[in-house]
């Protein structure tokens, strides 16, 4: 309600620069509910990034605790109306109305480095999110009995999931420490005291926790989910033999396509090295084509793009690259369809999973 009084309405961006607390999960339904959409500015990044985020995103308004307003500083802060989520009067009895807000109007707007070093913020619809969290749940049905960590930095697109997936569906969300994340052991701690069902991890940081003494206690872990990097064949066998109970998926996505686009389930007894990152999520389509623009046999190497409901409006104040990779989906009968222009290499296997082959730049 505060948010709505000072102006903010569909397309609005509301940064949000907090420690991970119960208040940034505050913060950033009450920029959803007003109408807005998130720039979430980690307080652990370099002054220096977050300085470039808040200068090229401009939000008018910033939402930040003490942690946040110390990493940011007054200078950036000065022409801003800031709020901290965790000193604003509890006096709303009621949901906001939001006049005019459509599944086209932006959610979030998170930044990402990319190859240049330079960040740029992608800008993600509701129809793109929704579309993602619907289909995470129709795969993996969470129930109210489920507890699901939040222990990803809200800078990058897994920690979306992590709390609307949860949210919506009445799982418990437990929000790890600020820089829990950073140890294995007191992860694995947390995970056994509070009975932790489901996660996500990168795989290198999958490796080192699965290396703690007493991992095999971890048996309240039904669902452990991996993208972000490519995942060893060892890894899943590791999981397995460690942590019999849990199942292990692979997902795959840039942050340009509403965090994941296609994905994986681990059978129990996959003996390969390399781990493939399955087949497109719901209302997604993965072409694999030639430097021509042609779609490449069965076997062969081509570069991965996307299209469908989960395809970025773009990039924010970068009209150029916009166009050089979100580019016209000639493959389908929509007028104005998009595919995004990953840079990412891919082959078909045999029984149609996709495998990832890495980059075909230096990223």
């Amino acid at each position: 309600h505060r948010l709505i009084e000072l102006g903010v309405q569909p397309d609005a961006r509301v940064a949000i620069c907090v420690e991970r607390s119960p208040a940034m999960v505050v913060g950033l339904l009450a920029i959803l509910k007003a109408g807005g959409a998130y720039v979430p500015l980690d307080p652990a990044y370099p002054g220096e990034r977050l300085a470039h985020i808040l200068v090229d995103a401009a939000p008018d308004i910033v939402l930040a605790d003490a942690v946040g307003r110390a990493a940011l500083g007054d200078a950036a802060l000065a022409e801003r109306t800031v709020l901290d989520p965790n000193a604003l009067p509890n006096r709303a009895h009621t949901n906001p109305s939001v006049p005019g807000l459509t599944a086209r109007h932006l959610a979030y707007v998170i930044y990402t480095s990319g190859s240049t070093g330079t960040p740029k913020g992608v800008q993600n619809e509701h129809q793109a999110l929704i579309n993602r969290l619907v289909w995470m749940q129709q795969a993996y049905d969470l129930t109210a009995a489920d507890r699901v960590l939040q222990k990803t930095s809200f800078g990058f697109d897994v920690a979306v999931w992590e709390f609307f997936w949860t949210l919506l569906n009445g799982a418990t969300l437990i929000v790890a420490a600020p820089d829990m994340h950073q140890d294995p052991t007191a992860l694995m701690a947390l995970i056994i005291r509070q009975r932790i069902t489901t996660l996500h991890f990168v795989p290198s940081m999958l490796g080192t926790f699965l290396h703690n003494k007493g991992i095999q206690h971890c048996t309240s872990v039904k669902r452990l989910i991996c993208s972000g990097e490519a995942l060893s064949g060892a890894s899943v066998r590791l999981c397995q033999t460690l942590l019999p109970g849990t199942r292990l998926y692979n997902l795959y996505g840039p942050t340009e396509a509403a965090i994941d686009v296609t994905a994986w389930s681990c059978p129990s007894d996959y003996a390969e090295d390399t781990v493939p990152i399955g087949r497109p999520i719901a209302n997604t389509r993965i072409y694999l084509l030639d430097t021509y623009g042609q779609p490449v046999p069965l076997g062969a190497v081509g570069e991965l793009y996307i299209g469908g409901a989960g395809v970025a409006r773009g990039y924010l104040n970068r009209p150029e690259l916009t166009a050089e990779r979100f580019v016209r989906d000639p493959f389908s009968n929509e007028a104005d369809a998009r595919m995004y222009k990953t840079g990412d290499l891919a082959r078909y296997r045999p029984n149609g999973d996709l495998e990832y082959l890495g980059r075909n730049d230096h990223q």
